[in-house]
């Protein structure tokens, strides 16, 4: 059976990696941990560019991809990551094992169902041992939050 499991997670953490090796093997155990298969990778590579410092890897996977940056200038660290499935996926598997790995401050985290649109599945914050929702399961994300030109926002100045 096909699925659309979008999860993104934003966590500040006090140890970010920033090696390539690093970021492979994550990569790796992630991908064996939640039973997933690599096609393709991981990839890492450090980047160097004054503001944008830090690790990003990426790893092609059977059902889609699995791609992070970490910025490892600032205290603490910041990782953006994402993963993309059309497979199942155990959301409280891949958290725990994201923190396994990092000494986490603070999370935030989306899963979307994009079967049928963009569909909040859950959501939810955990920062110094407090978790709370933010979206109530099966909650749609708002048409202007996904489209910049509906609800006052405009993408262009021309009118």
């Amino acid at each position: 059976m096909i699925y659309h499991k979008h999860l993104l997670v934003n966590a500040k953490v006090k140890n970010p990696m920033n090696t390539e090796e690093q970021g492979i093997e994550f990569l790796k155990f992630l991908v064996n941990q939640i039973d997933m298969k690599i096609i393709k990778g991981p990839f890492a590579s450090y980047v160097d560019a004054e503001g944008n410092k830090g690790l990003t890897a990426v790893v092609m996977i059977e059902t889609s991809h699995i791609a992070f940056h970490i910025w490892d200038e600032i205290d603490p660290g910041l990782i953006q990551f994402d993963l993309y499935t059309c497979g199942s996926l155990d959301l409280h598997k891949a958290l725990g094992i994201f923190k396994q790995y990092f000494d986490v401050q603070e999370l935030d985290y989306v899963l979307f169902d994009r079967e049928n649109g963009f569909v909040v599945e859950q959501a939810g914050r955990e920062a110094e041992g407090v978790f709370y929702s933010k979206y109530p399961n099966g909650l749609e994300v708002p048409e202007h939050m996904m489209n910049p030109n509906i609800g006052g926002f405009r993408g262009n100045s021309d009118d």
